[in-house]
């Protein structure tokens, strides 16, 4: 703790412009014209997963889900697909909606997509309103998580980017994706054009984000009126949503 009575008029000067410049970053919001980018503080916003509804049928997509939510009184703030999918419309890997393993844990290290491309990895909430991304095989299921999606590949690995990146790739496709920011807000985001996973990835990385999780490619939506986005067709699996409750 600094003792401000000890301190000379300039170091104390010093220290002011310091700690304010540290609250001028932590507000300062993130823009690029190449995404559509959406920051949740899970202390103040509200963050869920949703499959299905209460008849045990697929939302499959963000119009859906916004209906469903307006019968019980609350607004969609913004939705993104949550992961990749079977052809059943299943989860692809560990799913866990409210406490509940819905899907179990996919632990194949060698296989056909990006999903397989290793290392891949989860991205989950715990009930302390804490998000986490981590490498899959250093994921460790407790009683503590709430959600928890799986997809592939990594984007960012401990701060650096996928290994397997190739920047000039002629690889580009519609991504999204999920990071956890240095404060502990998540940081999402989905390309509005084709990219490659290198430039993808480093957009989180820039951020500072220390891990982030590729969630999918051509199929990603994203509902964000606010921000006068709003894809409301699709049929996916898994839905990230942010919600509040009506006046």
């Amino acid at each position: 703790m600094i003792d401000w009575d000890k301190q000379p008029v300039h170091s104390c000067a010093f220290y002011l412009f310091i700690m304010m410049m540290s609250c001028t970053s932590s507000a300062q919001k993130i823009e690029d014209s190449r995404f559509v980018i959406h920051v949740v503080d899970l202390e103040t916003q509200t963050l869920k997963f949703y499959h299905q509804n209460d008849t045990g049928t697929n939302f499959g997509n963000f119009k859906n889900l916004r209906h469903s939510l307006l019968n019980k009184d609350e607004e969609l703030v913004f939705a993104m697909n949550g992961g990749m999918y079977l052809k059943d419309g299943s989860p692809q890997g560990l799913f866990i909606e409210n406490g509940l393993k819905i899907k179990e844990l996919d632990t194949t290290n060698e296989a056909y997509g990006n999903f397989y491309l290793q290392p891949n990895g989860i991205f989950y909430l715990t009930k302390e309103n804490t998000g986490v991304v981590c490498k899959t095989n250093e994921f460790k299921m407790n009683t503590n998580i709430v959600y928890a999606t799986q997809s592939g590949p990594m984007l960012v690995i401990d701060g650096e980017i996928h290994p397997t990146f190739v920047k000039d790739s002629e690889n580009l496709n519609i991504r999204n994706g999920i990071g956890v920011l240095p404060d502990g807000k998540l940081l999402f985001a989905m390309s509005k054009d084709s990219i490659t996973l290198y430039d993808f990835a480093d957009f989180f990385k820039s951020h500072a984000c220390i891990n982030a999780l590729y969630l999918d490619g051509f199929v990603s939506r994203t509902y964000l009126p606010k921000k006068n986005w709003e894809q409301l067709d699709g049929n996916f699996g898994v839905i990230i949503g942010e919600t509040k409750i009506l006046d």
